[in-house]
């Protein structure tokens, strides 16, 4: 799998810019592993390259173990569909459903904090954007979260409202928000056990808060994985959600610069990153209320991941 360099470009300066916001990150530069090939820096998939075939998840009775997950850990929610293992029985890695004739789009919001940043939050941080959430709702934008797991611990109301309202669905974006491959934009890397354990722990943290709407899809902490990173967590039975549009709200300041780049890239079946955390990007709800009308003018209906993988 390549890169396009727009696609690098892009990807790089979303993490970098996101990663100064994130405690523990040091002084990443941004720029990828060695080598030119999909590398262990927010490897996206190959554009054009068709999806594997989707298969219903597994039923798990509430409270057992995924197979080969360490006892007691939180089982990954099973009644959204999936995709089919990747080579290797690695995890299938999802961008966007390539074969849409309809146009559908689904919008996703990354609700960041890492695991340290329990201090910054009591300071008087926002990592949390319930306007943004109030404005979906508004609109009414049906949207998934990928949510880390401190997240939902640090914001336990908001983690249940969302995740019980039919609007949404919550996705896991790990416990800790720390890179599951290194290099990864200086984020504090985890072995291959830790990663695992990592999205259990976000699972459970979910389940503790309340939130019920929630899917077995994981979205890498930075976008970045290589297939170890892959095969750590294939015992999750989730898939792997990816982007074809970054929309560039980490830190901006104008939202309409942030509309037109989402504009520009939307495409039937496009899956759009953006995020849920006003203090790394604060513009996000007002760029929301450009893009939807804009959007939806040009005959687009909004879905849930959960739609465009199901298809």
């Amino acid at each position: 799998m390549t890169l396009s360099v727009r696609n690098v470009a892009v990807a790089a300066a979303l993490g970098a810019a996101l990663c100064t916001a994130l405690a523990g990150c040091g002084g990443g530069s941004g720029t990828s592993g060695s080598g030119s090939g999909p590398g262990s820096q927010a490897r996206m998939g190959t554009p054009g390259a068709s999806a594997p075939p989707v298969s219903p998840a597994s039923p798990q009775a509430a409270g057992s173990s995924p197979a080969g997950s360490s006892p007691g850990a939180a089982a990954p929610p099973a009644k959204a569909p999936t995709l089919a293992p990747g080579p290797n029985g690695l995890t299938p890695v999802f961008e966007r459903a390539k074969q849409q004739t309809d146009k559908t789009v689904a919008l996703t919001f990354d609700a960041d904090m890492t695991s340290d940043q329990g201090q910054r939050a009591a300071d008087g941080e926002h990592f949390d954007n319930p306007q943004l959430i109030a404005t979906l709702r508004k609109l009414q934008v049906p949207s998934t979260i990928f949510m880390t797991g401190r997240w939902a611990e640090e914001y336990p109301d908001q983690a249940k409202s969302i995740g019980t309202d039919p609007n949404f669905e919550i996705a896991n974006h790990s416990y800790s928000h720390h890179a599951f491959t290194s290099p990864c934009y200086g984020l504090p890397a985890l072995d291959a056990a830790a990663a695992r354990a990592d999205v259990d722990r976000a699972f459970a943290a979910f389940r503790t808060a309340g939130a019920v709407n929630t899917v077995p899809y994981f979205r890498f902490p930075g976008g970045c994985y290589d297939d170890q990173a892959l095969r750590a967590v294939s015992t999750a039975k989730v898939t792997a959600v990816q982007w074809d549009v970054v929309s560039g709200d980490a830190f901006a300041k104008d939202p309409d610069a942030v509309a037109e780049q989402v504009l520009a890239g939307v495409k039937p079946g496009s899956v759009v990153v953006m995020h849920c955390t006003r203090s790394a990007a604060p513009v996000t709800e007002e760029a929301i209320r450009k893009i939807v009308p804009e959007l939806r003018g040009r005959g687009f209906r909004f879905v849930k991941v959960s739609e465009l993988i199901g298809k």
